[in-house]
């Protein structure tokens, strides 16, 4: 079974995810690690606007190159957001992603483009939202929790940017699979978001159509 899990930045399909993969015993990717790497891979050795370096690190990307720890900053996730509105870099990485996918007894996936390109045949999808105000609050408090002091107006409008990068480039935008089922965290905590996504996967598995 691939259980495909799409939304924007900070609405809590990372954290969804994970706990689907562990109560299933299926293994998980977080697609946006990949991204990420990329984008860090340009940081390190050139400028986020050499297109070429960040299409030659996805093409030669080790999933292991950086610790994943590293990979979390505010800054990084900015670096990801712009090389993967990069046609050949998102081209790089679906090879990829689409061989875990294949994984026995199953794979859970999240990022922007799973339900759509990457396993578009997944049996589950689900799209994972919350408001921009609320996903700009959940990433303030992740920031201040790692010590970070933190502009209230520019992580929103970071949060906005981001959208707006993610849902308009010209390929694989982010948006909501017609098969998906839409899941809003904007009024959930994790454990509710986490019973809730576990209902829909259990609504397919009985042949049902999930609320």
């Amino acid at each position: 079974m691939i259980i495909a899990i799409d939304g924007p930045a900070a609405s809590g399909k990372g954290t969804i995810a994970k706990r689907l993969a562990a109560h299933y015993g299926f293994k998980h990717l977080d697609s946006g690690l990949l991204y990420r790497g990329v984008g860090m891979a340009v940081m390190v050795h050139g400028k986020l606007d050499d297109r070429a370096a960040a299409i030659g690190a996805a093409q030669a990307y080790d999933p292991v190159r950086f610790p994943e720890d590293d990979l979390k900053s505010d800054e990084v996730a900015k670096a990801a957001s712009i090389v993967a509105a990069i046609p050949e870099v998102r081209a790089a990485l679906i090879a990829l992603q689409r061989n875990f996918a294949a994984l026995k007894p199953g794979a859970v996936i999240d990022g922007r483009d799973i339900g759509t390109v990457i396993a578009p045949d997944a049996e589950v999808k689900i799209y994972v939202t919350a408001t921009p105000e609320e996903r700009a609050r959940r990433r303030i408090l992740e920031l201040r929790g790692r010590g970070q002091t933190v502009d209230e107006a520019a992580v929103l409008a970071d949060i906005r940017a981001r959208d707006d990068r993610d849902m308009n480039r010209a390929v694989a935008p982010l948006k909501r699979a017609p098969d998906a089922v839409l899941l809003d965290t904007t009024h959930l905590g994790i454990d509710p978001s986490v019973r809730a996504a576990i209902d829909i996967v259990e609504a397919v598995r009985a042949g049902r159509r999930p609320a």
